[in-house]
């Protein structure tokens, strides 16, 4: 697993000239560090804000956003210009970078002295046509980047700087991610097939194949004590169902489903992965479809997919990066089924048993129930609805030619009525701007139907990423209309077909 939100940091990078002098500089330096610092401590800021010496010529920023690009820590840059500093000093820079950029459009004084201004000040504050300069160079470069517009200590910059931090962390947490595949796709499934190579180069992800074989071997080399740990961790943690407690006449099936996490666990520790799929129609010597032990994986911060999903898998772990240290949780999520009658159409999402109970309300509950699919013994797993609130149901696709990102606004209720009969975790959402809409274009889009829920993220972020990634994304929000939807795929065609990459 990738170090936490803290552990990484942002550099942030001053642009002037040797033109204004020595004093100059000094004092443009001196309001950086002091921006920086700010920026540092606020709570909606998850990463540090590392002030960086100002840079005044070609070389300067070469150099330093060469090293930024070197840093493993540092997931991106934060750029902005004190005082005017000429663009074509930054051509090269700008070219060579790789990390994610966000332009702070800001000036360090917030109010204008108005009886002192005189032309000092004048040349020490210039951002207001400084950044444009910077701006210019970017646009022309065909550079992408997040602009934030406002003053400093305006709670507003801070936020928005946040945000687009935890979307460069997840970019980070992707060029780091590794993912293991056990078995392959579910047979005759088109939306989860995809190309990996491609997936690599693009987003950075890798996908690593195992048998299934590879998998049971763990399952028989977990120790006893790792199986009483964990089953006694569930006996703690979850209402578990009088059958399977210690004593009970299912109590051995707990104890498999245990064993079967502990060998994921061990898996993915020491293979490095940050996220695993797996598929029902390939469970080679498994006793159980692997239920609990993906849920709690999950909760611990890894991405899973189900039936070889590896894009929804990564989509997870992306996630729950970005959304480190917020209220909520992020789960592998399928559109299931709808109620599409009074009084407002719903979407139930659950999967066969792999919900992440992040997202849960109330305690879980542990059980085992019969599962029709996958040829094994009832496997073992945790029940519950998930939290009343706002959220985003994410899907990652490939399309050929490119991928495409497609959100939907929602927001999560309390099932209309009890599910006594329903043996899996689930959630009850209201798509935005409402279920004909939303699932009309949804569909046209080609989304998939497993896809990531996350009750942590507004959809800003999100935002962020694909311009971070140079993915399509497309939003469905209150303001989506369907015909204007379907218009803006058709411009996206020619404009991704005009500006493909190698």
């Amino acid at each position: 697993m990738t170090p936490s939100l803290s552990e990484l940091e942002a550099w942030f990078v001053t642009g002037s000239q040797h033109l204004y002098g020595d004093e100059t500089i000094r004092h443009v330096d001196e309001h950086a560090r002091h921006i920086a610092a700010s920026l540092d401590r606020s709570p909606d800021v998850p990463v540090r804000i590392v002030p960086r010496p100002v840079v005044t010529s070609p070389e300067a920023i070469a150099g330093l956003l060469q090293e930024a690009d070197a840093a493993p820590a540092c997931i991106g840059v934060v750029a902005w210009m004190h005082t005017f500093s000429p663009a074509k000093m930054w051509i090269a820079g700008l070219t060579n970078l790789r990390k994610p950029l966000v332009h702070l459009h800001t000036q360090y004084n917030r109010d204008l002295p108005w009886a002192e201004i005189d032309m000092d000040f004048m040349n020490l504050n210039q951002a207001a046509h400084g950044d444009r300069e910077f701006a210019f160079i970017q646009t022309r470069l065909r550079r992408g980047r997040k602009t934030i517009v406002g003053h400093w200590e305006d709670p507003a910059v801070a936020s928005r700087l946040g945000w687009w931090a935890r979307a460069a962390a997840g970019w980070h947490e992707a060029h780091h991610l590794r993912i293991a595949r056990f078995g392959d796709n579910m047979r005759e499934v088109a939306v989860t097939e995809g190309d990996k190579v491609e997936a690599q180069a693009r987003l950075g992800f890798s996908v690593n194949g195992f048998g299934v074989s590879d998998l049971v071997e763990r399952v028989d080399a977990v120790e006893e004590a790792t199986v009483d740990e964990l089953a006694g961790a569930y006996e703690d943690e979850y209402d578990v169902a009088p059958a399977l407690r210690r004593g009970g006449e299912r109590h051995d099936e707990l104890r498999v489903a245990a064993r079967i996490e502990g060998a994921l666990r061990s898996f993915v520790v020491d293979g490095g992965f940050g996220a695993f799929t797996d598929t029902f129609e390939d469970l080679g010597g498994l006793r159980q479809l692997p239920g609990i032990g993906v849920q709690r994986l999950m909760a611990d911060g890894y991405g899973f997919g189900a039936e070889g999903d590896w894009k929804a898998a990564a989509l997870v772990r992306v996630l729950k990066v970005m959304a480190e240290g917020l209220h909520g949780g992020t789960s592998f999520m399928e559109d299931y089924t709808y109620h599409l009658g009074g009084p407002i159409p719903e979407v139930l999402g659950a999967h066969m048993l792999e919900v992440c109970p992040s997202i849960a309300t109330g305690r879980p509950s542990c059980e085992i129930h019969p599962l029709s699919i996958g040829g094994r013994s009832d496997p073992v797993r945790l029940v519950f609805d998930a939290a009343a609130g706002p959220g985003v149901v994410v899907g990652l696709v490939d399309l050929g030619d490119r991928f495409r990102l497609i959100a939907n606004e929602m927001e999560i209720v309390p099932p209309d009525a009890p599910l006594p009969r329903l043996p899996v975790a689930r959630a009850v959402w209201r798509p935005r701007p409402d279920l004909g809409t939303a699932a009309e274009a949804w569909l046209t889009a080609g989304g998939p139907h497993h896809t990531a829920l996350t009750t942590s993220l507004p959809l800003e972020p999100l935002i962020d990423f694909a311009e971070i990634a140079d993915l399509e994304l497309l939003t469905i929000d209150a303001a989506t209309n369907a015909y204007r939807f379907k218009q803006e795929l058709r411009w996206n065609q020619a404009y991704y077909f005009v500006n493909r990459g190698p």
